[in-house]
C-alpha cells in the first residue's frame, strides 16, 4: 500500500515539472526579443482571458522612440478582412448582392466584366495580381494599379475556376465600396467599423493620416525599410494588437455584420470543378471552420492574425522589423500556450 501511494505521489510531481517547464505565452514572446527576432507587439487570448498583452523594442530606432501597446504598425494585408465585411456591410444594406459583376459598379477592362463580387472576395477572379509587378513604386494609388490592369489583356485563368491571391482584386473592392458609399475607404471604415468597434488606434493611411504618429519600419539590420505605397482595399491600415482584438469580439458577437454574413465569411469557396478552396472572404479557413487566420507582410512590417473560432481564442502580433521575424515558428510556439 505504502509503494503504491509513493508512486502515485511520485508521478504527480512529476506531471507538475512538466507543467512548470512548459513556456507561457509572455516568455515566448521574450524569447523572440531577445534572440532579435521580434520588435513589435502581441496579444493572445485563451479563452476569453488575457494571457500576454506586451509591447518590446522600439517604433522608431533613429529617435529611440519606445514602441507602446498603443503605438499603431502597418497590418499589411490583415486589411483584407476589414474591405470585406465593408463590402458585407453594404450587401445587408441592400446596395449590393455577392454575384454582382463588378463592372456594374466601376470600369473594367473588357476581360474582367463577368469577375463576380464574390471572386474578388475570395481570389477566384482570375485577375492578375500587381504586387510582385509595381507594388515598388513609391506612392503607388489604387487609380495606377487600375491603369496598369487595363494595359493586360486577359484574366490569369476562367474566374471561378481556381484560388489565386491577387491584392488587385481586393483594390476593386475598395474602388465599389468608394463608388457605392460615396465616401472615402478610410471614412467608410472609420464610420462603419473602427468607431463602433472602439478602434481608437486604427486608421487609414493616406494623404490626411500621413502625419499621425506610427511605428516606422525596417529590416532585419534595423535599416529603414518603411511603407510608402496609397493603395487602399488589400492594405492601408495601421493599427494595435488591442484595436484588433476589439474587431475580434465585434465580429463575434455579430455587431457588425449579421449571423448568415459571418458564416459565409468562414466558408470555404466552390470552385467551378466542385473543389474547395480553404478561403472565405478575408480569411484563411483551418481545421474544418474551426479556427481562421490571415497573414500580412509588406516592407518591414509583418502581422499575424490567428482566431480559434469556437474557444473565443486569438493571437495577434505585429512587428516592425519584418524580415527578422519568423513568423511561422513564432505562431507554432505561441498557439502551444494557449491550446
Amino acid at each position: 500500500m505504502r509503494t503504491s501511494i509513493f508512486s502515485v505521489l511520485t508521478g504527480l510531481t512529476f506531471i507538475l515539472q512538466l507543467s512548470s517547464c512548459k513556456e507561457n505565452s509572455s516568455e515566448v514572446v521574450k524569447k523572440y526579443y531577445s534572440n532579435g527576432e521580434f520588435n513589435g507587439s502581441v496579444l493572445a487570448v485563451k479563452n476569453g482571458k488575457t494571457v500576454c498583452d506586451t509591447a518590446l523594442g522600439l517604433s522608431n530606432i533613429e529617435k529611440n522612440i519606445k514602441l507602446e501597446k498603443t503605438t499603431p504598425i502597418y497590418i499589411a494585408s490583415l486589411s483584407k478582412s476589414f474591405t470585406a465585411v465593408s463590402i458585407m456591410l453594404l450587401q445587408q444594406k441592400g446596395l449590393l448582392n455577392f454575384d454582382d459583376k463588378a463592372s456594374q459598379y466601376i470600369d473594367l477592362p473588357e476581360y474582367a466584366r463577368d469577375v463576380s463580387i464574390r471572386q474578388l472576395l475570395n481570389h477566384t477572379s482570375g485577375v492578375k495580381d500587381y504586387e510582385s509587378v509595381i507594388s515598388d513604386k513609391k506612392g503607388l494609388t489604387n487609380q495606377e494599379v487600375m491603369s496598369w490592369l487595363k494595359s493586360l489583356t486577359q484574366l490569369q485563368f476562367p474566374s471561378g475556376s481556381k484560388f489565386e491571391y491577387s491584392n488587385s482584386g481586393f483594390i476593386i473592392l475598395s474602388l465599389i465600396l468608394e463608388k457605392i458609399s460615396g465616401q472615402s475607404y478610410g471614412k467608410f471604415l472609420n464610420d462603419n467599423i473602427f468607431v463602433p468597434a472602439g478602434m481608437k488606434n486604427t486608421w487609414v493611411y493616406d494623404s490626411s493620416t500621413a502625419h499621425k504618429s506610427r511605428a516606422a519600419g525596417y529590416n532585419k539590420e534595423k535599416k529603414p525599410d518603411d511603407y510608402s505605397i496609397l493603395t487602399t482595399g488589400d492594405g492601408g491600415i495601421y493599427s494595435t494588437p488591442e484595436d484588433l482584438y476589439r474587431y475580434d469580439q465585434t465580429l463575434r458577437n455579430f455587431k457588425l455584420i449579421n449571423k448568415s454574413n459571418t458564416a459565409l465569411m468562414y466558408t470555404p469557396s466552390k470552385l467551378s470543378d466542385g473543389k474547395l478552396s480553404n478561403y472565405g472572404f478575408g480569411w484563411v479557413i483551418e481545421e474544418d471552420g474551426k479556427t481562421v487566420s490571415h497573414t500580412g507582410g509588406l516592407n518591414g512590417f509583418r502581422a499575424i492574425f490567428w482566431r480559434d473560432l469556437h474557444h473565443n481564442s486569438c493571437i495577434i502580433a505585429l512587428t516592425n522589423q519584418g524580415d527578422a521575424f519568423p513568423l511561422t515558428d513564432f505562431l507554432k510556439d505561441i498557439k502551444k500556450t494557449i491550446q
